[in-house]
């Protein structure tokens, strides 16, 4: 099993549950041991595609992880929580309601590269331990602010006059807080706000259209049917060329020698023989050196 099984994630449980849960289902379809990993973290108060890799999909998952995802997440104005969701307390208050085209104004603000603070509850490391788990001992936490790139905001369609919430969908590159961004769209307006809704709607190339519930995932591991979900390895890489391979030249990228003399363009490929991935390279000067082997 070397691929990719997307997964609809619910409400209510953490990425590693969900590998656990792919990893229950290989053991009741007699799939043997297999590498799992997961292509991105979802908090348990977000639904939505969650990529897993399996066997030698692996090795790309951090590849995956700098991928960018799209979101639909709703901000309810109003009130400020202490961790940016519905799960924390309210901790400040505001009468400010902001209409449509109020919050269509300032999405410019936040579209293309901004600097954002992520949230007191959140899995970045302060002096080594986890800022969640500081926020949770109440101590004050102070993340320093990061540079992401928002790469469109859209508002979803709203009722005319001051709005409780509104929903919108996000393009954004990795390393994005969704909660911070709607805080910050929030203070823009002169009022706060905090994410009751989240759903990751696309990650990397993967979309809902192929993601598979948690339920349907049981059901095809006790079929012994995952094979009908599983996406090829290569399925990750559709943004980058390929590049087709001779017997000799794949022999000597699986012994880690440079090829010379390749007519390819610079950058990376997915180097290929008939079809079969075998590495993950970079092209340089006519030079092929190898990125990531794949044992397929």
């Amino acid at each position: 099993m070397n691929g990719w099984i997307v997964i609809d994630k619910p409400l209510g449980l953490g990425s590693t549950q969900v590998v656990s849960a792919v990893k229950r289902a290989l053991r009741a379809g007699g799939y043997g041991k297999a590498k799992v990993g997961h292509g991105g973290t979802l908090d348990p108060l977000a639904s939505g595609v969650l990529p897993i890799a399996l066997g030698e999909a692996t090795k790309l998952a951090g590849r995956m992880l700098d991928s960018d995802k799209i979101y639909d997440f709703t901000i309810r104005f109003g009130e400020e929580t202490d961790t940016l969701d519905a799960e924390g307390p309210v901790i400040a208050t505001n009468p400010g309601r902001p209409t449509a085209a109020q919050v269509k104004a300032v999405l410019p603000r936040f579209t293309g590269p901004i600097a954002q603070v992520p949230p007191a509850y959140s899995a970045l490391k302060v002096d080594g331990q986890r800022a969640y788990d500081l926020a949770r001992a109440g101590e004050e936490v102070t993340l320093r602010s990061r540079d992401v790139v928002i790469h469109a905001l859209t508002p979803h369609a709203s009722p005319d006059g001051p709005l409780e919430e509104i929903t919108l969908t996000a393009n954004v590159s990795k390393g994005t807080y969704i909660r911070s961004l709607a805080r910050d769209i929030a203070r823009a307006l002169g009022t706060l706000g905090h994410v009751t809704y989240l759903r990751r709607v696309k990650a990397g190339p993967f979309g809902l259209s192929q993601a598979i519930s948690l339920d349907k995932l049981a059901e095809l591991g006790q079929g012994r049917a995952l094979e009908q979900s599983l996406l090829p390895l290569r399925a990750a890489l559709d943004d980058i060329p390929a590049l087709s391979l001779s017997p000799d030249q794949a022999g000597a990228l699986r012994q880690g020698r440079v090829l010379a003399g390749i007519a390819a363009g610079d950058g990376l490929c997915l180097a290929l023989l008939d079809d079969v991935p075998v590495a993950l390279v970079d092209v340089a000067d006519h030079e092929v050196r190898v990125v990531r082997g794949f044992n397929l």
